[in-house]
């Protein structure tokens, strides 16, 4: 400011007329600091830089600005409109985004940041798509620098998604991604700050960039909200909360559940909303219209309208009573196999005007003008073996190449013998022996020998669901035995089923019962073991849908990704590695909590665990899951399926040599890691930075801390202090959300559309276990009509195959594993090589897939109507392909 001695306004002229002479000087670079001193200026320059004269609020800016040549700069944004219909007068002349192009360089003369250039952007172009073009023209001085970060503000009265803004500056164009929803400021009057693809740690942020970057994880934080309460739409906040809002009790008592998350029942963390709890039950989370999930997680419309899981999850709880009502007796079994059949080959004639087809075209065919038929497609297992799935060689080849391959494991214990106190769950020791083992094998060799050789495997569900067994009997037309299944290796590296073991809890009136069942060779035996592999195999897919699927990918991942959005900036290039492993999963999880997971929703009332199912994979989660074994290698170590070796090609050694899960997954992982490693070396040259990193550091430390807070004191967790620490943790969260996700997912259908193959639930006892006559008439007379009793009804048979077919299905436009490269990661050349070198190896792993699955040798993947192993084939077509590896757990 002015001193005394400048306060009058000729003084103020005067001063005014000198500097605007020596400024025309072509030669004169006059530093504003050093002009005040000389007119005996104060220098006190405000937040950009401007020194001004208070008498007459005289600005210098005016005096730079004529020194400073100015170049014109075009802008071309790429946008969609949102959905909201309403108009206004900006929109109508095309004005809608005010848009700031901020330095990422000081002012050299002032040390601060320089002044932001602007222009409102005009609408050009709206396409057949839905996409507008947006241009901007700004009047930047050539001085200006890179340009670091651009700020928009939506004018418009809806929001906008902002795909993209392309800068045609002097040295080149240059792209902001931005890929983001941007509300109108009549709901947020602040500037969204997009920042360029170049990316920066922390420290080596350019000095103006800073304080947006703080600015921004602020926000996602929540602290810059105006309000408390439930979150907006609009709103972009990452925020955690327990599993209080899947049940709805408001609605009718008996939709009552426990909170899952906590001392009690401890679980990963989800999205929180911030709705009100009940007025009568204070602990549960109100449940009302869609579940928020911030605004940039939600399906975008540039997605495309064709196929969304959002789209699927909403409509299936509208079509499911359409389809009841279509079936005669919707509670009862199938009354023989060839109605089974007909689901694929006549289809279920529907109500007039259902209105399924938009939701479900794949199955609903027009019959007449006035009917539609739901015609299932017949799965690939279905296609190919119409038989297999009662054959013991298809059950165990399934276990190592089928929808759960995460669950068998090696017998490193004998006598097998239960964990669980005897005292109330009875005797512990099974009842499987070396004797039985050592009939089934046929002295191939002896017991021991197969026990010291690695030959004995087991899918072990015993202890898990010894504890629900009693409660699950209580439920309506379910009932559920703990159970163990054991298998042999043969030379061939195939598995051989031996004994299922079933086992009933003692309880106040009953005694323990179990029994040992192994493949007949008569009739009653024969139908005894194929009732006892229902019951065996219905286990499994209850823990496959609970467990493999849901927790291990889905529920798992939502702590990552909130406390990614929260500690890690957009430009940080830790996030834009993981950015595409975490697109839409907590869209798709918000979406589960409505009408998947949640009380009565489609889980509980298909699968055996019943009104038990979060509370029973919160066992499992506190009991089992551990983030040092979700990685490919550790798991398949810890299951007993491999052992490491540094000779092996993959650093492990399979026990079992033909495992097709495994000898795929371990190629993927291997290019996984690789790539990562390639990334994380590029931007952190020494361990250093990786421990001076402090949104880095914050994240993994808000992982394990409060996203997975009921396990944050367990040994196990990683430590961040070098790059191969921080090489393990990111490549094995990208391996869940892409590789371990597509194999238990799009097979779904494949494996379980035909439900005899993969019950969902088993719905009577075994015909032995304290028969009555009239139960053990039955079973002589019509075995057949013992099986489809147990099997699930028609309507829950319906309902998974449905789901199913709708989850096992690919998006049009799906985002591949190394399909398409990341912008930020193409604008960087050493990364962009290294993320080439990755695409090549998944290339090279669809052709070994290919090879493999036409070798004879390999009998777990090919032989007479084996369904082939490509699951984990990176690139797919849309729709039930059996095969194609997204980057991201999205449907």
């Amino acid at each position: 400011m002015f001193c005394k001695e400048a306060s009058s306004g000729l003084q103020t002229l005067n001063i005014a007329k000198s500097l605007s002479s020596e400024f025309t000087k072509p030669s004169a670079l006059i530093n504003p600091l050093s002009v005040g001193h000389r007119y005996k200026l104060c220098p006190r320059p405000n937040l950009r830089g401007r020194c001004t004269v208070t008498a007459s609020k005289f600005d210098f800016d005016w005096i730079t600005k004529e020194r400073v040549k100015k170049i014109k700069v075009k802008g071309i944004i790429t946008a969609k409109q949102g959905l909201l219909p309403s108009v206004g007068f900006t929109d109508l002349l095309g004005i809608s985004l005010l848009v700031e192009l901020i330095s990422a360089e000081t002012d050299p003369r002032t040390l601060m940041e320089k002044d932001p250039v602007k222009d409102h952007a005009r609408r050009l172009v709206i396409d057949a798509h839905g996409e507008d073009q947006y241009e901007c023209v700004f009047d930047m001085p050539k001085d200006f620098g890179a340009v670091g970060a651009i700020r928009v503000l939506n004018e418009a009265h809806r929001e906008i998604f902002l795909k993209e803004m392309k800068l045609e500056l002097p040295d080149g164009p240059v792209t902001f991604t931005c890929n983001s929803w941007l509300a109108s400021k009549s709901d947020d009057p602040t500037k969204r700050t997009f920042f360029s693809n170049k990316s920066y740690l922390p420290l080596q942020t350019p000095e103006p960039l800073k304080q947006l970057r703080k600015e921004e994880l602020e926000t996602l934080q929540g602290k810059n909200r105006k309000h408390s309460g439930e979150f907006e739409k609009f709103e972009r906040v990452y925020d955690y909360d327990v599993y209080n809002d899947v049940g709805d009790p408001d609605k009718d008592p008996e939709l009552a559940r426990p909170v899952i998350g906590g001392l009690s029942h401890p679980y990963p963390r989800r999205c929180k909303t911030g709705r009100k709890p009940s007025r009568k039950y204070p602990s549960i989370e109100t449940r009302k219209g869609e579940f928020y999930v911030p605004r940039d997680e939600e399906f975008t419309t540039i997605k495309g309208a064709a196929f969304t899981g959002k789209a699927v999850l909403a409509a299936l709880p509208a079509v499911f009573p359409q389809i009841e009502a279509a079936l005669v007796d919707p509670n009862m079994p199938f009354p023989h196999f060839k109605s089974i059949e007909d689901l694929f080959e006549e289809g279920i004639e529907l109500p007039k005007d259902a209105g399924l087809f938009p939701v479900i075209p794949r199955l609903v065919k027009a019959a007449a003008e006035a009917d539609d038929i739901l015609q299932f497609e017949s799965p690939s297992l279905l296609d190919k073996d119409r038989f297999s799935w009662i054959r013991d060689d298809e059950f165990a080849r399934q276990t190592l190449a089928g929808l759960n391959p995460y669950c068998i494991q090696l017998v490193q214990e004998w006598p097998l013998k239960s964990k669980l106190d005897p005292a109330v769950y009875g005797d512990p020791n099974s009842l499987i022996t070396s004797e039985i083992v050592e009939r089934e094998i046929k002295a191939v060799m002896s017991f021991d020998e197969a026990l010291e050789n690695k030959r004995l495997f087991m899918l072990d569900y015993h202890d898990l669901l010894l504890p629900y067994v009693n409660k699950v009997r209580e439920l309506d037309d379910s009932t559920l035995y703990a159970s163990r299944a054991l298998f042999f290796l043969s030379d061939d590296s195939t598995l051989r089923p031996v004994a299922i073991e079933l086992t009933r809890p003692q309880d106040v009136n009953k005694p323990q019962w179990r029994q040992v069942f192994t493949p007949g060779y008569d009739a009653t035996s024969c139908w005894l073991w194929s009732l006892a592999k229902t019951h065996a195999i219905s286990h499994d897919a209850g823990y496959h849908q609970l467990i493999s699927h849901w927790l291990r990918t889905h529920c798992c991942m939502e702590p990552y990704i909130i406390a990614a959005n929260r500690q890690l900036s957009a430009m940080h290039p830790i996030y834009r590695l993981l950015h595409p492993h975490f697109r839409y999963t907590m869209e798709i999880n918000a979406r589960a909590r409505q009408s998947l997971v949640n009380a009565g929703g489609i889980i509980e009332s298909c699968f055996w665990p019943g009104k038990y199912s979060l509370e029973l994979s919160s066992d499992v989660y506190d009991k089992l899951w551990r983030f040092d074994r979700e990685g490919l290698p550790a798991d398949l170590v810890s299951r007993g399926l491999a052992v490491e070796d540094e000779t092996a090609e993959h650093g492990v050694r399979l026990t079992v040599p033909d495992y097709p899960f495994a000898n795929d997954g371990l190629m993927l992982w291997d290019a996984l890691k690789e790539w990562v490693t390639d990334y994380v070396n590029h931007y952190y040259p020494d361990a250093e930075q990786v421990m001076l990193d402090e949104e880095l550091q914050g994240w993994w430390s808000e992982v394990r801390n409060i996203g997975h807070g009921d396990k944050k004191n367990e040994p196990w967790w990683p430590v961040l202090k070098t790059q191969e620490d921080l090489i393990e943790v990111v490549t094995t969260i990208a391996w869940v959300a892409s590789g371990h996700h597509a194999a238990v997912n799009f097979g779904q259908y494949g494996y379980g559309g035909y439900f005899p193959n993969r019950p969902t639930t088993a719905r009577t006892k075994m015909p032995v276990e304290e028969p009555t006559e009239e139960v053990l008439k039955e079973f002589y007379e019509e075995p057949e009509k013992t099986m489809l009793k147990t099997f699930p009804s028609k309507k829950q048979a319906t309902k998974v195959m449905l789901t199913l077919d709708l989850l096992s299905a690919h998006s049009p436009d799906e985002e591949y594993l190394g399909e398409n490269p990341e912008a930020s990661w193409a604008h960087e050349p050493i990364i962009y090589a290294a993320y080439e070198r990755f695409k090549g190896k998944l290339q090279y792993l669809e052709g070994v897939i290919d090879e493999r699955n036409v070798n004879v040798s390999l009998k777990n993947r090919t032989g007479a109507g084996v369904v082939k192993y490509e699951l984990l084939k990176p690139i797919s077509e849309p729709g039930v392909t059996g095969m194609g590896v997204p980057y991201s757990v999205s449907i």
